[in-house]
């Protein structure tokens, strides 16, 4: 499996309890749509291996995973921090006017009222409130994700249809 046919499903906390089980944050919008996997992708440098879930728990807002191979707080502390990976063709389907960060990178963004302005560059996902960022005039513009703002996505013409706030590209500018 290649990282690109890939999405980043989260990463391995910690250790969790003393029979090699991982405390697992899921950076996702539904964590329980991924209570029942049967095995995800570990990131080890440039590879993805394959780990089986013999089960899985609730644990706080995030999730604690057994892996079948890992059987000791020892082999579980060597996986802390590692990102954890899925294929694409796992994700849930989205309504149209959904998108998932990983699909708009490099679409156009349209304003309603200005018209082309630049291009999705990535996207920081910050504490309560994500946000895109854009190349304007050779500047980064950071755009809260929001449904004011960011109204539709047009998937055939690679656009995010937004309307900005008045002021906002000004302050990138001065």
């Amino acid at each position: 499996m290649l990282l690109d046919d890939c999405f980043e499903l989260g990463y391995i906390v910690k250790p969790h309890g003393t029979k090699g089980e991982v405390q697992v944050y899921l950076d996702v919008d539904n964590p329980e749509e991924y209570a029942k996997m049967g095995s995800v992708f570990v990131a080890y440098g440039p590879n993805l291996v394959p780990f089986f879930i013999e089960n899985t728990k609730a644990v706080g807002k995030g999730i604690a995973i057994k892996f079948d191979e890992v059987n000791s707080v020892e082999e579980a502390e060597k996986l802390r921090s590692l990102k954890l990976y899925l294929p694409l063709d796992v994700l849930p389907q989205l309504k149209s006017s959904q998108f998932y960060y990983h699909e708009v990178i490099l679409f156009d963004v349209i304003d309603e009222n200005l018209g082309p302005l630049g291009k999705v560059k990535e996207f920081y996902l910050k504490g309560n409130q994500d946000l895109m960022v854009m190349v304007y005039q050779d500047k980064e513009v950071l755009i809260p994700i929001t449904d004011d703002i960011i109204l539709r996505v047009n998937r055939k013409e690679k656009q995010l249809i937004v309307n900005l706030p008045a002021g906002l590209l000004d302050i990138y500018l001065s």
